[in-house]
């Protein structure tokens, strides 16, 4: 990476990291949100969500019942067109007629809720943890410095999916199960106190000892997003430094754009595809609606009966819609990212 570009990393206070990376994840939220509903949509499909037609509401069976549901589920339907997704296409289309195109954005608010507060602390941390690394590893071990980036994500990510974790698995309810059109879908906090209180006559002491289902699924987002980060940032790093190699000293805003949204881009669909069964799993746990299930659950016993009902393609189902989501999204975050800090930058090389 340019000498300039490791000026800004240590003179930004982390407020400014902090107010780059929001901004940068609000713009990805919205742009990428419709591919996210049609990959939760699918691998909500393979978990056993019934899509009926647009006057009924969904059912959902665990999936222990999956083979009852693919036996006569589907085929009581009597609608003339088919209930059930074929493709990410497929999925975006029947979203549009029968529940609205503004359901393309379910969950957005979820996602902004969750994105601004989990990139922001994701990014900054990164930045931080790098720099930190980096400098300690150049005096000390310098055969350990490629590793960094991988160490530096894996830790960052791990610190944000803790920390925010409730609104991830409000979005993959909110984006998994189907609203009739016309009808008020239920927002953030509606679908955390289903979680926690489905039935309404849950007491107030009931409902506190449940406050734990909103970590649900926690382990398999870590299995999924520790890797994930880090196979991105050890992949990103290395097309960034060399892209801003060729740039030399002088680099601008468009090229600090150019590098970082193509080493983004590209790092993401890596990242996306190789971890895709692990979001599979993850999906499934976070939909799991019998609590005793849930609490069994583990990520190792969920990717077996993922095998177990589709094999390699259950494994790999939404793979499309993910990673055509991840990799602009990781492109937009990152470039956001960094022509932002790269003007604050300058803004206090101007001040000083």
């Amino acid at each position: 990476m340019s000498r300039s570009h490791s000026n800004s990393d240590t003179q930004l206070t982390v407020i400014e990291r902090a107010f780059s990376a929001a901004g940068a994840a609000f713009l990805s939220a919205v742009i990428v949100n419709p591919l996210d509903v049609a990959k939760t949509r699918l691998q909500a499909q393979a978990a056993g969500v019934l899509y009926h037609d647009i006057y009924r509401i969904p059912s959902f069976q665990t999936n222990t019942m999956l083979h009852d549901i693919k036996c006569t589920g589907i085929h009581m339907v009597s609608n003339s067109e088919s209930p059930a997704y074929k493709g990410t296409v497929d999925v975006l289309y029947k979203v549009i007629r029968q529940e609205g195109f503004t359901r393309l954005w379910r969950g957005t608010n979820a996602s902004l809720a969750l994105a601004m507060p989990s990139v922001g602390i994701y990014m900054p941390c990164y930045d931080i943890f790098r720099n930190f690394m980096e400098e300690y590893t150049t005096q000390n071990a310098p055969k350990l410095t490629p590793y960094v980036p991988l160490v530096a994500g894996s830790l960052a990510r791990s610190m944000a999916c803790v920390s925010c974790y409730p609104v991830e698995l409000a979005r993959t309810r909110m984006q998994a199960f189907r609203v009739t059109q016309g009808d008020k879908a239920p927002g953030v906090w509606k679908t955390l106190f289903e979680v926690i209180n489905p039935d309404k006559g849950t007491s107030i002491l009931q409902s506190l000892h449940r406050y734990r289902f909103w970590w649900t699924g926690l382990g398999a987002q870590l299995s999924r997003d520790v890797p994930f980060s880090a196979i991105c940032w050890s992949t990103l790093e290395p097309i960034r430094k060399r892209i801003l190699g060729l740039v030399g000293e002088e680099a601008s805003a468009a090229t600090v754009l150019g590098a970082n949204f193509s080493a983004g881009f590209v790092a993401g669909i890596l990242a996306s595809a190789a971890t895709c069964p692990l979001d599979v799993a993850k999906t499934r746990r976070q939909i799991e609606k019998d609590p005793e299930r849930a609490l069994k659950m583990t990520t190792r016993t969920t990717l077996l009966e993922i095998w177990r009902d589709g094999g390699l393609r259950g494994l790999f189902t939404g793979v499309v819609p993910r990673v055509g989501r991840a990799g602009p999204s990781v492109g937009i975050v990152v470039s956001f990212y960094e022509v932002v800090k790269y003007g604050l930058h300058h803004r206090h090389s101007k001040s000083s």
